[in-house]
Parts: structure tokens; C-alpha cells; sequence
């Protein structure tokens, strides 16, 4: 689907580039692009969620700056890196899934609202939010156990005085869960992912696709008569947008976007990372309760401790989905096929 002639306004109309769709991508170059490109950018916000991670499970409410400079002064700048080798070794087969399943959904229920009549914006945020929601159900699948072994690894701090620590590093840190818990350990917490990321991926690709439309009706008359980049005609002036406008609205939307997503599933994500981070022991082996997390949470804090890491999560969300989008449309473009390939 292509947001195609965006707006109109004052007898102007913005001329976007067509979108991609999955039948015009090259798929192997799309995944193998697609594993460098985001492995790239996992690394450069990485230490963003080692923060908000600690954050999320400490007793007492510390800021992002006394948590970062805790790290630091303790365990050196690999503290901000801890459980990153297993992190990364989730992201590629996660992101291959996550952007499988995104195209493919959006391609499919974006063709099905539009013969159905729905007009085309309605029909692009719908099938923007059924896209999302199957993206972070299939991601899961792969992601979860990965997120609760680097997620152990992130809040375990510097080793004891014996010089012993409780996970050597990923490989140990799976062993031992699945030893003493079984595969049921390493998916700790997959209904309550599920529940998390699914709605706030649905979320984020609506509002992301809702934003776009409002940022260009405000701003895109304004961004594009910088440029050279009007054709009149007798009946009405079309602005063409160049590449960097383009990019440069996709990125404030989908700042935009992840930053009401953080806001609304913070909760839901602190309860998340409990469940997934603290051992069982004191339960009998049993993993921590939702109700006993959140019981826990409101103890330690009040309500306000359910919104623990916000700060880190939507700096991170926002620099992620601002970055994600502009690499993921950049990945999407250098994998085009040609032309007379695409019924392939």
C-alpha cells in the first residue's frame, strides 16, 4: 500500500515516493541487509536498555544518571554491555521473523480493507496495527528466551569478592535456567511479552501511520518550498518531497509514535521484566505471580514504581523507532527488485 498523494491543502498536494511492497523486495538481500543494519543499531541503544533494565527491577527509585554512573563506576563501561553477545545473537533471527511477518500482514490486510471500501488512510492504519501486532507475536517466539537470559545478565552486578558470579556469561546463564527450571523458564513471562508488545507494536504502527499523515498535513507544504521541488500545472501545485524531507518526517513521526507507546506500556513492561528477571526461589521454584509482582512493585513505591525506567524507555523507544523506521525504509530501498521481477 502507498500513502500515495498524501494530503491535500490549499489546491497543493504532497507527492510521496510509492511504498515497498513485500512482493517487490529482494528477500535475501533483504535479511542479510536487514541483520547488519539493525545489529548496528542494537548496539548503539543498547546500553539504554541495560539502564532502564536496572532500573525496572531495583528496590529503591534511582535516576537514569546515578543508575548509568553506578554502572560505570562499578563494573567499567562492559557494565552497559552486559548480556549484549546474547542479545545480538536473538536479534537476527528475531528481526528476520519481526520484519517477515509485518510485511507480509500489511501486504495482505492493506489489499483486503481496500477492496473492502475502507478508505485508504483507515485502511493503512489498520493494516499498520494488524502488521504490528503479528510482527511482536512472531518475534517472541525467538525473542523471549533471549530477553531472559541477557535481561539476568544485565542486572547481575559485579562479581563477589571470591571473584565468582552467578552467570559466566549466556551460554551458563541458559544452562543453569533450564536446569533448574526447565524450558518453561526461558518463556518466564511470554504471555505477559505477548501481552506487552503485541498492543504496543499495534499501537506504535497506528499511531506511527496517523502521525506521518498529520505531520505532513502541518509541516510537508513548509519542508518541501525549501527545496526546489514544486511542478505546477493549470489546475493545482504538487510538492514533491526530496529524499532527506522525506526521511526527516518519518523520523519525527515515529519519534512521535514510540513515545505515546512508551508512555502507555511502561507498566506492563516493568511487570514483564520482573517476572522474567527474578529467580523463584523464595515461590518454591515457582516463578513470582503477575499479582505478586505488582503487589511488590506498589510496596516498594506506590504506583508511581510501576512506571520505573520510563525515562530510559521512552528515550529508547523513540531513538529505536526513529532509527528503526529511517534504516528500515533505507533497508527496504536497497532491496527493491527490479521492476519485471516483482510479480516474482
Amino acid at each position: 500500500m502507498s500513502l500515495g498523494v498524501a494530503e491535500e491543502e490549499s489546491g497543493k498536494e504532497i507527492q510521496l515516493p510509492a511504498d515497498i511492497d513485500w512482493k517487490m523486495l529482494d528477500k535475501s538481500k533483504f535479511f542479510f541487509l536487514g541483520a547488519a543494519l539493525f545489529s548496528g543499531v542494537s548496539a548503539a541503544l543498547y546500553p539504554v536498555v541495560v539502564l532502564k533494565t536496572r532500573q525496572q527491577v531495583a528496590q529503591a527509585h534511582l535516576s537514569s544518571f546515578k543508575t548509568a554512573f553506578s554502572v560505570v563506576r562499578l563494573e567499567g563501561i562492559r557494565g552497559l554491555y552486559r548480556g549484549f553477545g546474547t542479545s545480538l545473537m536473538g536479534t537476527i533471527p528475531a528481526r528476520a521473523l519481526y520484519m517477515a511477518a509485518l510485511e507480509v500482514t500489511k501486504s495482505n490486510v492493506g489489499s483486503a480493507t481496500v477492496r473492502l471500501g475502507i478508505p485508504e488512510p483507515t485502511a493503512t492504519a489498520l493494516a499498520s496495527a494488524a502488521a504490528g501486532l503479528s510482527a511482536a507475536v512472531a518475534a517472541q517466539l525467538v525473542w523471549t528466551p533471549v530477553d531472559v537470559v541477557s535481561q539476568r545478565l544485565m542486572v547481575q552486578s559485579v562479581c563477589n569478592a571470591s571473584g565468582s558470579c552467578k552467570y559466566l556469561n549466556g551460554i551458563d546463564a541458559f544452562r543453569r535456567i533450564l536446569k533448574t527450571d526447565g524450558p518453561k523458564g526461558l518463556y518466564r513471562g511470554f504471555g505477559f511479552s505477548i501481552l506487552t508488545y503485541a498492543p504496543s507494536n499495534a499501537l506504535w504502527w497506528a499511531s506511527y501511520s496517523v502521525t506521518q499523515r498529520l505531520v505532513w498535513s502541518g509541516y510537508g507544504c513548509y519542508f518541501s518550498k525549501n527545496g526546489d521541488d514544486r511542478i505546477e500545472d493549470n489546475i493545482k501545485s504538487t510538492l514533491k518531497p526530496n529524499s532527506k524531507t522525506v526521511m526527516m518526517v518519518q523520523g519525527v513521526s515515529a519519534a512521535m509514535a514510540g513515545g505515546v507507546s512508551a508512555l502507555i506500556t511502561t507498566p506492563l513492561d516493568t511487570i514483564k521484566t520482573r517476572l522474567q528477571v527474578l529467580d523463584g526461589d523464595e515461590n518454591g521454584r515457582r516463578g513470582p505471580t503477575v499479582a505478586q509482582t505488582l503487589r511488590n512493585l506498589v510496596r516498594e513505591g506506590g504506583w508511581m514504581a510501576c512506571y520505573r525506567g520510563l525515562g530510559p524507555r521512552w528515550a529508547s523507544m523513540s531513538m529505536s523507532a526513529t532509527t528503526m523506521i529511517t534504516t528500515y525504509e533505507f533497508l527496504k530501498r536497497l532491496s527493491t527488485k527490479n521492476q519485471e521481477n516483482w510479480a516474482g
